[in-house]
């Protein structure tokens, strides 16, 4: 039996209320990667769908790049729990090996072809929301390579709505990386990790910005242990006027209107 902290628990619990992700007569679609983010997620729903005092209906969607992954093994973990699961299997890699030029950057374009994927199924089948395993950490890390390589301060929201209309939620956007890996070796579930990584086989120069974030945000935690609490609070308590903005009312506006993904 599956047993999820009473940790994460709570953590979801508050942030969908807190930013009503989920309500009453929702259709979600679920990424499901098969990573410990995604596994957690889906247990989360499912938790949630057990107790939460209103329905809604969630599906978890594993999209395969074409490479020969085996992916069944998830299907299985899915009934076995009684989630209800499909997959979807793609030619992106081979799509990838004509677009992506050699020594280019590659996440971007299997996330967008992989997100694609997702939307049209959501709208095929009649789903208003998607939801994503992104966490605490993954919203720290972009916001810093965001500030840090782009020369722009944005990061992930709990949130937002697409350009065609779906919603794309966060349930874990509070939870942190270690209580999600955690839940997978603690309930010994096979996730799928790197190795399934499409770019490493590709001739491609590997991404090293996460990579130097992340390591950068683990230094900056040990000399200050309350930093993704003071961070987080931060990420509510946006004060415009102290930056170096002409029409302070002009970006206000801009930023209402900028779905930030």
């Amino acid at each position: 039996m599956i047993e999820l902290s009473k940790k994460i628990s709570t953590i979801v619990g508050k942030t969908n209320a807190e930013y009503g992700l989920i309500k009453e007569g929702d259709r979600v679609l679920v990424g499901f990667s098969g990573g410990k983010d995604s596994l957690t997620l889906i247990h989360a729903l499912n938790r949630i769908k057990k107790v939460a005092p209103f329905n809604f209906d969630f599906k978890a969607v594993t999209v395969t790049y074409g490479m020969g992954e085996q992916v069944q093994f998830l299907s299985n973990h899915c009934a076995e729990h009684g989630i209800e699961h499909e997959i979807i299997d793609t030619q992106i890699f081979e799509l990838a090996g004509e677009k992506i030029r050699k020594n280019s950057s590659f996440c971007s374009f299997f996330s967008r072809m992989r997100r694609g994927y997702i939307y049209t199924a959501a709208q095929e089948q009649g789903y208003n929301k998607i939801a994503l395993g992104h966490h605490l950490d993954d919203a720290m890390e972009s916001f810093f390579m965001n500030f840090f390589y782009n020369g722009t301060m944005r990061t992930m929201p709990p949130k937002y709505t697409a350009e065609n209309g779906l919603e794309v939620i966060r349930p874990l956007i509070f939870c942190r990386e270690r209580q999600l890996r955690a839940f997978a070796d603690s309930n010994e579930i096979n996730v799928i990790g790197d190795e399934a990584c499409p770019g490493l086989r590709f001739d491609v120069k590997m991404p090293h910005a996460r990579a130097s974030t992340k390591d950068l945000l683990a230094k900056l935690e040990e000399e200050n242990p309350k930093i993704f609490v003071s961070m987080k609070a931060a990420f509510s308590n946006i004060q415009l006027s102290t930056f170096f903005y002409k029409e302070n009312e002009e970006i206000i506006e801009s930023i209402e209107e900028d779905n930030i993904v």
